[in-house]
């Protein structure tokens, strides 16, 4: 096996890879980082030099791959399956990759920034950047309800946009949650929770769920809008 994957079940970003490597059923050893761990930490940062997760090793190759949008795209490249990620058409391939950007820009960030906020201590948070990526949040779910309307997925067929949306819809809605008002939306995030590569890496990070800084704690399946 010359594949390992360096990451945690809670982790969004994390989901990102493991979607695309359950799609294609590619072979990978799983190595679960445990951030409370210093030893971990630092270990792990000589592979990811700025601690981020998740992180591709291919021994085969001699490559250490991170970021997960380039992970994806590596696999694609080197470990190809049935389901391909980028389109072969280079105008394709450029709104696939735009709508990547959209997500974890304009969607995924401040998703993240909202958790982390959850995470800090009594009388450090920050009411103005919290209510400010509320606003944004819902901007980007108005963007999306308008685009998804009429489409399974963003582009002709699942890629790497869904493994960005995946996770970025899936924690977002926890915290703000689409409802009846974005029903187009709410329905793609139903999709891709069902499709079996996501459904798999949700269920795996379950057991971690009670880990997330935020009421109500992330659910495995969509309550209806």
């Amino acid at each position: 096996m010359t594949l390992r994957l360096h990451f945690h079940p809670l982790s969004s970003y994390s989901h990102k890879a493991l979607i695309a490597l359950y799609e294609n059923g590619t072979e990978f050893e799983p190595v679960q980082l445990d951030i409370s761990s210093e030893d971990v930490t630092t270990a792990f940062r000589k592979i990811s030099p700025f601690g981020k997760m998740p992180a591709l090793e291919d021994t085969a190759r001699g490559q250490v791959v991170n970021e997960a949008t380039v992970i994806v795209e590596y696999l694609d490249q080197h470990h190809r399956g049935a389901v391909r990620f980028i389109p072969a058409d280079t105008d394709q391939a450029l709104q696939i990759r735009m709508w990547d950007r959209f997500f974890d820009n304009y969607l995924h960030e401040f998703m993240q920034r909202t958790v982390a906020d959850a995470f800090r201590s009594d009388g450090s948070h920050d009411p103005y950047t919290v209510a400010d990526c509320k606003q944004r949040i819902f901007h980007f779910y108005e963007f999306l309800e308008q685009h998804i309307k009429g489409r399974e997925w963003i582009g002709a067929h699942f890629s790497l946009v869904e493994c960005a949306a995946a996770p970025s819809l899936f924690y977002a809605n926890t915290i703000y949650p689409l409802g009846k008002q974005y029903p187009n939306a709410h329905a793609y995030l139903g999709r891709l929770m069902t499709r079996p590569s996501y459904a798999r890496a949700l269920k795996e990070a379950e057991p971690f769920f009670n880990f997330f800084p935020l009421e109500p704690k992330p659910q495995r399946t969509l309550q209806a809008a």
